[in-house]
């Protein structure tokens, strides 16, 4: 039996978080083209960054990836294609296993980075804080759902595809099963929150870099650049290129 709590948080929530998400990213794009940016702090510091990013980066797109096919891909697909129940567990443990490790890693290089450097500290703002914490707890919940559920076994065995994977299909299709979101772990519930609280929150920080692309570079036209000096350089010039001494216009 759906309550009114329930539909309050897993249906009237998501939406509300889904509009902040949509909404957002269009009004910064309108209003705050300048301040659309990853607000990088390569030049304070290099030595950590070197392994934090990397390691950072891939890992969260390796479990962005994993979401896409453990929350987009029914389960009936899976088993038309011949992959059992069994392996997509042993994958889905194993590469979520490194690539949340990774992830975790490298969050704790970046946060330690901009706590004990001291420029890259300085250029951290309020927002940034607030998106790490929030980062922090989703990645936080969800390593710990795949260690408490698939590994250890604790609280019983939970299919997470035939409910909170349900669940999220719908919001798409606006039908949405709050029950089923109602009767899932309390790990699972606390991971949905904070996620969508992070989505909500995604338009007002730096991570609207993820859909920034440099495709532009690929059709723009080189930058001449000429000499304004006497000295043309060491090299000799080429044929074609000869410099041309202004004239002074005549005075009479």
């Amino acid at each position: 039996m759906t309550t009114t709590a329930d539909t309050l948080l897993w249906v009237v929530i998501p939406y509300v978080c889904l509009a902040f998400f949509v909404l957002g990213h269009a009004w910064r794009y309108r209003y705050d083209k300048f301040g659309w940016t990853t607000r990088s702090s390569q030049l304070y510091e290099r030595r950590l960054l070197r392994w934090a990013s990397p390691l950072f980066h891939f890992g969260i797109l390796a479990v962005f990836l994993g979401h896409v096919m453990g929350l987009g891909i029914p389960k009936a697909w899976t088993e038309a294609v011949g992959m059992s129940e069994e392996l997509y567990h042993v994958l889905a443990v194993s590469i979520g296993a490194v690539a949340g490790f990774s992830t975790v890693v490298g969050l704790v290089l970046l946060i330690y980075r901009r706590r004990t450097v001291g420029p890259v500290f300085r250029a951290t703002t309020r927002m940034d804080k607030v998106m790490y914490l929030v980062l922090a707890v989703v990645i936080f919940l969800g390593m710990w759902n795949t260690v408490a559920g698939s590994v250890l076994n604790l609280g019983g065995h939970y299919d997470y595809r035939d409910g909170v994977s349900v669940w999220f299909r719908g919001i798409f299709r606006f039908d949405l099963h709050p029950e089923l979101m109602a009767d899932a772990p309390l790990g699972f519930q606390l991971h949905g929150m904070a996620a969508m609280l992070l989505f909500a929150l995604w338009p007002f920080t730096r991570l609207v870099h993820v859909f920034s692309a440099p495709v532009g570079y690929l059709w723009r036209p080189y930058v001449v650049y000429r000499s304004r000096s006497d000295r043309l350089g060491a090299r000799q010039a080429r044929p074609g290129w000869e410099r041309v001494e202004r004239k002074e216009p005549s005075r009479r």
